[in-house]
């Protein structure tokens, strides 16, 4: 008699999801659950269920997908917002390559909120497509983790993918596409723009601890100032989410506090920077002749303020995301990408003349 897993003609047989329920010591149901997203929230379940999908090597069935999907030959890429320019490039960039691959595009949206992130990949996992791409930052807690595994995982399972884009990876063994671009070497030019121009004084507008492209930005600005040996002042880092009304409310309360103590600015993205600019000038202040500034995105609009700004290839990271997701022959190696950034200089910073770069060029203001 064959030995069990072995059928009748003596070649192994793959494991099954019953072979899982069997090792895990739970039900057929339990895993199916677990592999779909829909188990309530049960750590030593979920950590038993997914330990033995490891030790056995299951993988379901990867024509599954095409059999029992409504929507086969499709992506997801789902993002904070579809009115930041930010997200609408990245998606215009996902749907130019979808089209291209003649897949369909979904496209989805959170508000920044993390469940809501969760529900939607469950959703998308629901329709069977081929690649869930996610677009944006998300403050991700121990639960968002574990979930978020659990999905990538089930993904996995299916023949789907999860990417991961514009945002770095959630931790070795997870199975995910990674698309990166170069926030901190963007920064780290922009600041370095500044101080080569003579500046000293550099106000750093947009922080917020926990989002990661934020605390990427901020940590080229602060490498930049060590690299030119210019002392880390935390007084001019200022807190801020990265719509254009932020840029205005930060500039105008740090105008509002007293004397302004600096000359140039890094907005951690062009709308920052916009809404920045127009508080500067509702005080009788022009950028470049008393405070110099750079952003961070270069959209369009950057261009029609004479900004200087670190471009970033937002439809490329679009382009990227799709045709790694959907490109099973690529090694591992390619599964994690970094793109570049670079400094576009427009007419937005002047240099200072030595002696006058601690603050006060210009009116000032109290």
């Amino acid at each position: 008699m064959p030995r069990r897993g072995t059928p009748r003609d003596g070649r192994p047989r793959p494991p099954t999801i019953r072979d899982v329920a069997a090792r895990a010591g739970v039900s057929v149901a339990t895993v199916s659950r677990i592999l779909s997203g829909t188990y309530p929230n049960a750590p030593a379940t979920r950590g038993k269920v997914m330990r033995a999908v490891r030790e056995l090597d299951y993988v379901a069935n990867p024509h599954a997908r095409g059999l029992a999907g409504t929507r086969p030959g499709s992506v997801a890429v789902v993002v904070n917002s579809v009115t930041s320019p930010h997200y609408a490039h990245v998606a215009q960039g996902v749907q130019e390559e979808t089209a291209r691959a003649g897949r369909l595009c979904i496209v989805g949206t959170t508000g920044g909120d993390a469940e809501r992130e969760l529900e939607m990949v469950h959703l998308m996992r629901e329709e069977h497509v081929e690649a869930v791409i996610l677009v944006g930052n998300v403050v991700a807690d121990e639960a968002y983790r574990a979930r978020m595994t659990d999905y990538a995982r089930a993904l996995a399972l299916v023949g789907s993918r999860l990417v991961l884009c514009g945002r770095p990876p959630m931790g070795p063994g997870i199975p995910a596409v990674v698309v990166e671009y170069d926030n901190t070497a963007g920064a780290h030019a922009a600041t370095s723009h500044l101080l080569s121009a003579g500046h000293r004084r550099v106000l750093f507008l947009g922080r917020r601890p926990g989002y990661t492209t934020q605390e990427s930005r901020l940590a080229g600005y602060r490498a930049a100032l060590a690299a030119h040996r210019v002392p880390h002042d935390p007084g001019l880092e200022v807190d801020g989410t990265m719509e254009r009304h932020e840029g205005h409310r930060m500039m105008r309360e740090r105008l509002d506090a007293g004397p302004r103590d600096f000359t140039a600015v890094l907005a951690v993205n062009d709308q920052i920077a916009a809404g920045a600019r127009v508080a500067l000038r509702e005080r009788g202040l022009r950028v470049p002749e008393d405070v110099s500034m750079v952003g961070f995105d270069d959209l369009p609009p950057a261009a029609d303020i004479d900004l200087t700004t670190v471009h970033v290839p937002h439809r490329e990271l679009g382009h990227t995301a799709v045709r790694l997701a959907l490109d099973d022959e690529a090694p591992d190696a390619t599964r994690h990408v970094v793109l570049g950034t670079h400094i576009v200089v427009r007419d937005s910073v002047r240099h200072v003349a030595p002696g006058r770069s601690g603050g006060g060029e210009g009116p000032m203001v109290t």
